[in-house]
């Protein structure tokens, strides 16, 4: 069972020089720092609550600007209400649209078998964020879940009762339009429908379990119990899963000892970079070496885990040949081909590990079994943007 429900959300208020951009922005962990500073420039921008901890790591300065928001009228409240959220997109050339339903979610333990994770996550950012939550007393960002979906007619409710309230195009041309749904019987069939579901994390995994985390340090006070977040259907056709490429840099793992290592663990063929993009889909990864040598390669009779392509690059090669887990290299990660292409062909990385779109399907199935991912398996584009409204308990 999950409890989604709605809340009295406080959301901008925009002075006469201000506009929605002035205000919101891409999820903390998803900001170059170039941008942030430019975002920080404009006082009521949403990052100077999320990303402007005092020197002790703890959020008491944040938590005066949050105050003196609500104070001098930059931010109203809402009666209790959900919000539609639109991601209007361009992806690879068609034109898509994702509809996501916000509103918050009662937090649960996942041994309770009702919401679901699909990657792992790592305290050291858990620590920040609770501490957020401990100063903030608020919910500033929201995790993005996917659930089965409603009823045709409850998709018409929700479409015909959503009230337009704000609109940007961001510079990657993905056009955010929020909405509120603030009538009584809209609001009551949204919850009831989604009693009987269960959710999976798409994003925000570390929030979630800070979230859980806080509500178990505050047992007594409900409202510490739920988390902000944006719901979409599983059916929605603008649900797009971007594989996140591996960048592997080392001074230590030479080129042919790595090939000659993939090669005993995997089935491996050489090709030109032009037959790696074409073919990449009939094989789990592509491999792009500093010298300009490709390869195809797959896992084979793998089960489990050992099927995913994340899984596979992460113990057989970023483990067990280059030493990631013993500091021997270093990963970065990049969900755009054209972006990891460029960064080869200017030699800044040993390999790129390539990788074919993640199923959701799959996802489903190994999350339904208990298996967690590996970190970054799957980028939901576009991202969930913070800011548009907040949840103060």
């Amino acid at each position: 069972m999950v409890t989604f429900l709605p809340f009295p959300g406080y959301r901008p208020a925009m002075k006469a020089e201000e506009k929605i951009e002035d205000r919101i922005s891409p999820p903390y962990d998803a900001i170059g720092k170039e941008y942030l500073k430019f975002l920080q420039e404009r006082k009521n921008n949403v990052t100077n609550l999320t990303l402007k901890p005092d020197v002790d790591r703890r959020y008491n300065g944040a938590r005066k600007e949050f105050d003196r928001m609500i104070s001098d009228g930059s931010l109203k409240q809402d009666e209790d209400s959900f919000y539609l959220y639109e991601h209007a997109f361009n992806d690879h050339g068609t034109l898509k649209t994702r509809v996501g339903l916000v509103g918050i979610l009662k937090t649960e333990d996942y041994e309770e078998g009702n919401v679901i994770p699909h990657e792992e996550t790592f305290s050291k950012v858990k620590e920040d964020r609770l501490n957020l939550l401990r100063d903030m007393e608020a919910h500033l960002e929201s995790i993005f879940g996917i659930f089965e979906g409603f009823s045709a007619d409850l998709n018409r409710k929700i479409s015909n009762s959503a009230k337009l309230i704000y609109r940007y195009m961001d510079s990657q041309g993905v056009d955010h339009r929020y909405h509120r749904i603030d009538d009584p019987q809209v609001i009551r069939e949204i919850t009831e429908q989604l009693k009987d579901q269960k959710m999976l994390i798409a994003d925000g995994h570390h929030r979630y379990e800070t979230a859980l985390a806080y509500s178990k340090e505050n047992p007594d006070d409900k409202t510490k119990g739920f988390v902000l977040t944006t719901m979409v259907a599983a059916e929605d056709r603008g649900l797009v899963i971007w594989p996140t490429h591996r960048l592997v840099s080392s001074d230590i793992v030479k080129e042919n000892e790595a090939i000659e290592s993939i090669k005993k663990k995997m089935n491996v063929k050489e090709v030109t970079l032009e037959e790696m993009e074409s073919q990449l889909e009939d094989w789990m990864m592509g491999l792009m070496f500093k010298s300009g040598k490709c390869f195809l390669a797959r896992y084979e009779n793998g089960s489990d885990l050992w099927k995913l392509d994340t899984y596979v690059a992460q113990e057989s090669i970023l483990k067990e040949i280059y030493g990631y887990d013993d500091g021997k290299s270093k990963v970065d990660y990049d969900a755009e081909y054209p972006s990891a292409k460029k960064s080869m062909s200017e030699g800044k990385y040993d390999l790129a590990i390539i990788l074919n779109d993640p199923s959701l399907d799959k996802v489903w199935e190994l999350s339904m079994e208990g298996k967690r991912m590996p970190k970054k398996t799957t980028y939901f584009f576009p991202k969930i943007w913070s800011g548009f409204v907040f949840y103060k308990m």
